[in-house]
């Protein structure tokens, strides 16, 4: 029998019965037998062997199927009653059959709904990416290959058949162009990303010549991904891969052009951009996880070292996309940043004080009784709270760490051996506290204290039931993200000030605040630079905010106020 794609899926025609068909399907409806009604109106049709009853139910499935494929799926519902309700459903069967009549096969429109044409799963996917009509499907989806790879859920089968239903709807793409409104606000994270083909760059103004290209991508995106795929750490792929995203979204949403297509001019407006992204409705917003609707790509203005941090990292993008005959030139040659290069202050607010990380510590204390916390959970936490703490570590450095990577020195020092940035191989100095956080951690997971019965390969933050695959640098950024909203909330009676802080803090917050009170301490500024694995001092230098506040402290306390009657303080 020939086959339709009227769905988005492969079924049966369901053309509409014969005139016998329908008389006896009429037959029976009227009370008379199943053999009868087919031995009066189909004797010459039934197959060897096929029971009236079967007979009756095919035309049924048939009636159904016709209705559906007009979407009517009331009337296919009510068509498919179980056969025991024949006498009570038979007026209204009678009277859908007269309606499918008289309906003509539908048309798609550009406005429909995508779960009205395409199969359940394929649907859901796209509209869980915000691709809800055909319109948004068919001007969203890139003319390239493996266009269905960004949309998580949806398959090659699945993307088949959507390019199926396209080819037999070829006006469809046409209507949806005619609908394309100015200016476009939709913001989507990197792995959602979608680009419009008109600005995907398989066309961009600075493309090479593609005979010369030693790459095989057909657009930015995905020379771009290429690119990305080359860094082997996790952490600084994320960085880069950040830079990219805020860059591409930048050049669709306010430029409305392609990355191979940015000029020198645009270089310089992108800069003016990262020191205050606006419109701020659609570039700011607070940390949210990258699948929520609220997600946006800053949190705020840059400061001057991360504007050239940014284009830094753009550039080297550049250059890469040049040497491999992708690109012609690199617009962002040559725009620098003005006070990038004296390192600037350090924002203070980004750090905790000595009291209000004891505030943030102690509510960590029994949070599984009063938050919702598994105990687990509860006891993971605060090992991260007081291990992170005291060594400064990065998150990726902390999901990575093993047992097998802490070894004592000579002196009786303990060490931990860690990959840092651009895979460079370092050891942090574990104090008294990461130690005994640590011991109490392994006791409470039932492991062995004692070294020399650790496992090598075991891994100093486990992931647990709610981690699914396993703790990662991004659910480790979540989970912290989660406590600092917990403690915001607990301490805002307490404390609102640092309630308020709580949320806005991230997880990086607390390496800054382990250099912050290292220094504070007494701790010798290489010391703490070479703990935390920095090139420069100057990097390290930054955390000596806190040496301006007990400076301005001891001078005052030096050149107390004249006592006057005039003295009115100031």
């Amino acid at each position: 029998m020939k086959r339709s794609t009227v769905h988005g899926v492969e079924s049966e025609s369901a053309g509409f019965p014969t005139l016998s068909q329908l008389a006896a399907l009429r037959a029976w409806y009227a009370g008379l037998p199943a053999r009868a009604a087919v031995a009066q109106y189909l004797g010459q049709s039934r197959a060897t062997g096929q029971s009236s009853r079967a007979m009756l139910s095919g035309i049924r499935r048939q009636l159904a199927e016709f209705a559906r494929q007009r979407h009517r799926d009331d009337l296919a519902l009510l068509i498919a009653h179980p056969a025991a309700e024949r006498e009570e459903r038979a007026r209204a069967v009678r009277d859908a059959i007269e309606k499918l009549q008289q309906l003509p096969l539908p048309v798609p429109m550009v406005t429909d709904s995508v779960d009205r044409w395409l199969p359940t799963r394929a649907a859901r996917a796209l509209q869980t990416s915000g691709i809800r009509t055909l319109a948004d499907l068919t001007l969203r989806v890139p003319r390239r290959r493996r266009w269905w790879a960004v949309v998580p859920g949806l398959g090659a089968r699945s993307a088949r058949q959507i390019e199926e239903f396209f080819a037999a709807n070829p006006e469809l793409t046409e209507r949806a162009r005619a609908l394309v409104v100015a200016p476009r606000t939709e913001i989507s994270p990197w792995e959602h990303l979608i680009v419009p083909q008109e600005v995907d760059g398989s066309r961009g103004t600075f493309r090479a010549p593609q005979a010369t290209c030693t790459l095989s991508a057909s657009n930015d995106y995905e020379a771009v991904r290429a690119w990305l795929s080359l860094q082997e750490s996790a952490a600084t792929q994320r960085a880069y891969r950040k830079e990219a995203e805020r860059l591409m979204l930048w050049a669709i949403l306010e430029r409305g052009r392609a990355l191979s297509s940015l000029t020198t001019e645009d270089a310089i407006a992108y800069r003016a951009f990262l020191r205050r992204p606006s419109p701020r409705e659609r570039w700011v917003g607070p940390a949210r996880p990258r699948t929520s609707a609220e997600w946006r790509p800053f949190q705020g203005a840059l400061a001057p070292r991360s504007v050239a941090y940014a284009l830094s990292v753009i550039g080297a993008l550049y250059r890469w996309l040049i040497e491999q005959r992708y690109a012609l030139a690199n617009p962002f040659a040559g725009v620098k940043v003005k006070g990038a290069g004296h390192g600037g202050a350090f924002d203070g607010s980004r750090v905790f004080t000595e009291h209000e990380w004891s505030l943030i510590r102690s509510t960590a204390d029994g949070i599984e009784w009063i938050g919702g916390w598994s105990e687990e959970g509860a006891q993971r936490l605060r090992f991260v709270l007081d291990f992170w703490y005291a060594t400064g570590l990065r998150p990726s450095e902390m999901v990575d760490a093993r047992l097998g990577s802490i070894e004592p020195d000579a002196q009786g020092d303990t060490w931990l051996n860690v990959v840092g940035k651009g895979n460079k191989r370092g050891k942090v100095a574990l104090p008294l506290l990461a130690r005994g956080a640590l011991d109490q951690y392994l006791a409470q997971r039932g492991l062995p204290v004692t070294p020399s019965r650790w496992s090598p390969n075991t891994a100093l933050l486990p992931g647990l039931t709610e981690d699914a695959a396993g703790i990662s640098a991004s659910r480790l950024w979540a989970v912290m993200r989660r406590f600092f909203l917990h403690a915001a909330q607990a301490l805002e009676s307490v404390n609102a000030s640092v309630a308020d802080k709580l949320k806005r803090a991230t997880p990086h917050w607390m390496r800054h605040t382990h250099a912050t009170h290292a220094l504070a301490r007494g701790a010798e500024l290489t010391t703490v630079r070479d703990n935390l694995r920095h090139a420069s001092v100057a990097t390290t230098s930054v955390y000596l905010h806190t040496d301006e506040v007990k400076r301005a402290r001891q001078i005052g306390e030096a050149f107390p106020a004249r006592i006057s009657g005039s003295a009115k303080g100031w």
